[in-house]
C-alpha cells in the first residue's frame, strides 16, 4: 500500500445470511489525513460499507465474499473490531448511539477505556473534545438520554475521539439535525481534520454538507461505486445529487466522467 493510502476498499462484495446481496463491487481509498464521502440513497449500500471496513458486518450475520479491504498495512478482515480499534479504526455508528443512563461525560471516558492511556492522558483528550464541541461541556453533568438529537451525535463523535482515532468512520451523521447543528460538527470535524491530520470517511445522503466538507467523493448505487472525484468536481455536476439519489435515466459515461477527472 502507498505511504500516503490509509485505507484502500477493493471490489468488495458482500452479503447477509448468506443469500442477500448487498454489495457487489465497491473500490475506494482514504489517503492520509483526507476526508472522502459516500453518496448514495437509503439501501444503495452505504452503511454495509461502513460496516465492512469495520469489520462489523457478522454481527449482523453478514460476509464480505470477495475483494479485499486494507487499513495501514493490516487485512481488515482478518481482526476483531476492538483490534481495529487500538489500531486507529473508529466507527461512529447510524443512530446516535449513547449509553442513555450515563452522563454526557461518563459517555465520552467510555472511549478511552482498554486504551491503557493514563488519567493525565484521559483529561487532556477530555479537554480537546470539549474544545471542539463546547456544548457538550455545558451539558457534561446531563444524562445523555435527556440531551437533543444534536448534542447526542456530538457525544458519539466525542467518545470515538477519545480512542484517539487516525480513521473515523461516521454513518449519516447529519441524520435528523438541524441545519445549524450539522453545520457545527461538519465544522468540527474539518478543524480536526486540518489540525490533527484526521482521516475521515463519512456517508452522508446530504449531499450538500457532504460535498462541501469533503476532499473526494464516491457514489454507491444498488451496492455498487459507480462514480467517483473531487468534491469540487463533483459539486459543479447540476446531475449529481438526482443521479445517486437514483432519479437519473442514464449514468454518466466513462468517456463523459474521464473528461471531468473523475473515475468510474
Amino acid at each position: 500500500m502507498s505511504d500516503d493510502i490509509l485505507l484502500r476498499v477493493s471490489d468488495i462484495r458482500a452479503r447477509y445470511s448468506g443469500a442477500i446481496t448487498a454489495l457487489s463491487g465497491v473500490s475506494f481509498t482514504v489517503g492520509r489525513g483526507e476526508i472522502v464521502a459516500l453518496l448514495g440513497a437509503n439501501g444503495a449500500g452505504k452503511t454495509t460499507t461502513l460496516k465492512a471496513v469495520s469489520n462489523l458486518l457478522p454481527a449482523e450475520r453478514g460476509q464480505v465474499t470477495a475483494g479485499e479491504i486494507v487499513f495501514d498495512g493490516r487485512d481488515v478482515l482478518a481482526w476483531r473490531p476492538g483490534d481495529l480499534v487500538r489500531a486507529g479504526l473508529v466507527q461512529v455508528l447510524e443512530g446516535r448511539h449513547c449509553f442513555r443512563n450515563l452522563t454526557v461525560e461518563e459517555n465520552l471516558l467510555t472511549g478511552a477505556l482498554g486504551r491503557g492511556s493514563t488519567s493525565r492522558e484521559t483529561d487532556q483528550d477530555l479537554d480537546r473534545v470539549y474544545t471542539f464541541f463546547p456544548r457538550l461541556k455545558e451539558k457534561r453533568r446531563t444524562l445523555a438520554g435527556l440531551a437533543s438529537g444534536g448534542e447526542q451525535q456530538m457525544t458519539a463523535i466525542g467518545r470515538a475521539l477519545m480512542s484517539r482515532p487516525r480513521l473515523l468512520v461516521l454513518d449519516e451523521p447529519s441524520m435528523g439535525l438541524a441545519p445549524l447543528v450539522v453545520q457545527d460538527i461538519f465544522g468540527a470535524l474539518r478543524e480536526l481534520n486540518r489540525t490533527a491530520d484526521l482521516s475521515i470517511l463519512v456517508a452522508e445522503q446530504n449531499s450538500a454538507v457532504a460535498l462541501r466538507n469533503a476532499d473526494r467523493a464516491i457514489v454507491i448505487e444498488n451496492g455498487v461505486s459507480v462514480l467517483s472525484g473531487t468534491a469540487a468536481a463533483l459539486r459543479a455536476r447540476d446531475d449529481i445529487r438526482s443521479f445517486y439519489l437514483g432519479k437519473a435515466a442514464v449514468k454518466p459515461s466513462v468517456t463523459e466522467s474521464q473528461s471531468l477527472g473523475l473515475g468510474v
